[in-house]
């Protein structure tokens, strides 16, 4: 079934971060921060995967994502549902199920025997690819799979996340600049939002993370080992 009306942007963010505390897929731990990829510190870790094992919540989330992106690119704008290795996978089959499109999965890298494809199920030129992962925090990751997908001879100019840091000012124009547009349920200060509301952490942890949030270029450096 393909969703249509749904809450507005805002209570769509309200509800997708309640839900990410819910389940336990928010941590904050400004003493002993998280190493993220990229090797840097940071006093806040989600744990998207989390998601696949609360159906309903899952089923939720996938309706808001499906029609966020309907909402914003257009009710006939992709021919090609692609989720990113590995955490977009599910995801990806979710949307694509919703949306009644085929779905494919792009390598991280080429598996190196047989094929030695990036691109796993089928791709054709000329077709709108929307890219679906877990989450983005500065966009760069997002580039190759976009990349791989472009060398099909396929169109990607959206991708879209259930969870979008939204801290990092030049994430946004790293993936214009590359002609994609992000779209997002939640973001950091939604989150933050509502653990106060529900008091959720203590004030104090909150109040570590939204200074992390503020500047978390500074924050990093200042707590970098």
């Amino acid at each position: 079934m393909i969703p249509s009306s749904y809450p507005s942007k805002e209570e769509i963010a309200r509800l997708t971060a309640r839900m990410l505390l819910e389940i336990q897929a928010v941590h904050f731990n400004a003493d002993e921060p998280f190493i993220l990829a990229s090797g840097l510190p940071s006093p806040t870790y989600i744990d998207c995967r989390k998601l696949i094992s609360h159906p309903r919540i899952r089923s939720t989330l996938m309706d808001f994502l499906t029609v966020t992106v309907m909402r914003n690119a257009g009710f006939e704008a992709f021919d090609n549902i692609g989720g990113g290795e590995t955490a977009g996978i599910p995801f990806a089959a979710l949307v694509a199920e919703r949306m009644a499109l085929p779905m494919t999965y792009v390598r991280k890298k080429p598996k190196g025997y047989g094929r030695n494809a990036r691109i796993e199920g089928e791709m054709t030129e000329g077709q709108r690819v929307l890219l679906v992962e877990d989450l983005t925090t500065d966009g760069g990751s997002k580039l190759s799979f976009v990349d791989a997908i472009r060398e099909t001879g396929a169109d990607c100019g959206h991708t879209a996340v259930i969870f979008y840091y939204g801290i990092f000012p030049e994430t946004e124009k790293t993936l214009g600049d590359h002609g994609v547009q992000l779209h997002h349920l939640c973001t950091w200060w939604d989150v933050l939002t509502e653990a106060r509301a529900q008091g959720a952490f203590d004030t104090e942890t909150l109040n570590g993370v939204e200074s992390f949030l503020k500047d978390p270029r500074a924050w990093q450096a200042a707590n970098s080992k």
